[in-house]
């Protein structure tokens, strides 16, 4: 018990290895944590030898050029990730309580938001506190909550709401959702199209974990449209490559009007209203986990983004 215990003391106290440890598990490579790291990789694998004596058990199985962890590997990745988030939020709370906000904060967020509201915000947030730095992971929002939920992500924006017990969800900001097609379309001319001509046109979608899809198919469904109408020729999985399609005659589609602004004011696509649809609004939403209290660093951001949003709390 004793040896034990003394083991795991060395482990919680050299949080060196164990970042390394879980780069490796991130990277697969430990070359190429060795590089991110900013160590040899004759120092990176000495740590894994070490924490491997340690512990008294293998933590890696090489795959190739490739190491994948063992099954103990994933158990103290997921201990050392927790570790490593707590280690970092007390150096946060340390730093806050003697008068300095440093620190980095992990933002989740969709294609729409991530791409074209919250890197002017960063921006300006960085502006007012130059010595904190922020990591934009841009995902689907389904994963984007998966990882808030998981404590990878502190907080998210994302481009739909579904039932997740275990987030908090905040309107924030908003976007308007267009029907676009190539400057040549016969439909680039025209006023309005109606629903029945839309179905019948081939169309591109995001892919199915994508907030825009998300919400297409919810509009759809309120005017009696469901997703399998569409004619559907392919399915992309970024906003980019969608436009790109759509300007190369393969389909329409309906997008951010925030992601096609752009493209639209120099001729390459246009807009097309659809009758009977005014508008086709679509919300973005903050989240975070619940009952989870926030680092220093991430709660001042949250606050700033409600303040833009011209909102006051979660």
């Amino acid at each position: 018990m004793n040896r034990i215990a003394r083991k795991g003391e060395r482990i919680a106290m050299d949080m060196r290895k164990l970042d390394v440890f879980c780069k490796i598990v991130e990277l697969k490579s430990f070359t190429r944590t060795a590089e991110a790291v900013l160590l040899s990789q004759p120092t990176v694998s000495e740590h894994i030898r070490s924490l491997e004596e340690e512990l008294g058990y293998k933590l890696f199985d090489r795959l190739g050029r490739e190491v994948e962890p063992t099954p103990v590997g994933l158990i103290l990745y997921d201990y050392g990730k927790k570790i490593l988030r707590l280690q970092h939020e007390a150096l946060q709370a340390v730093e806050h309580y003697g008068g300095r906000l440093i620190g980095r904060i992990k933002i989740g967020s969709g294609t729409i938001p991530g791409t074209y509201i919250l890197p002017e915000l960063i921006g300006r947030f960085r502006s007012r506190y130059s010595s904190i730095k922020a990591t934009l992971r841009i995902a689907g929002s389904r994963l984007i909550a998966r990882e808030v939920l998981a404590g990878e992500l502190e907080i998210g924006v994302v481009g739909a709401r579904w039932n997740e017990n275990g987030l908090q969800w905040q309107k924030v900001f908003g976007d308007e959702l267009v029907l676009i097609v190539h400057a040549g379309h016969p439909w680039a001319g025209r006023k309005e199209v109606d629903l029945d001509e839309v179905i019948a046109e081939p169309f591109i979608l995001r892919e199915r974990a994508s907030g825009t899809r998300k919400v297409i198919e919810q509009i759809l469904e309120e005017h009696g449209i469901k997703p399998s109408d569409l004619k559907e020729v392919a399915e992309i999985g970024s906003t980019s490559a969608v436009k790109q399609a759509v300007r190369a005659g393969l389909g329409i589609s309906i997008l951010s009007g925030r992601s096609v602004e752009q493209d639209v004011l120099c001729g390459a696509l246009v807009t097309v209203p659809i009758a009977g649809i005014r508008q086709m609004h679509r919300p973005f939403f903050l989240i975070q986990r619940k009952n989870r209290a926030l680092s220093p660093v991430a709660n001042v951001f949250l606050k700033y983004i409600l303040q833009e949003a011209g909102l006051e709390s979660i």
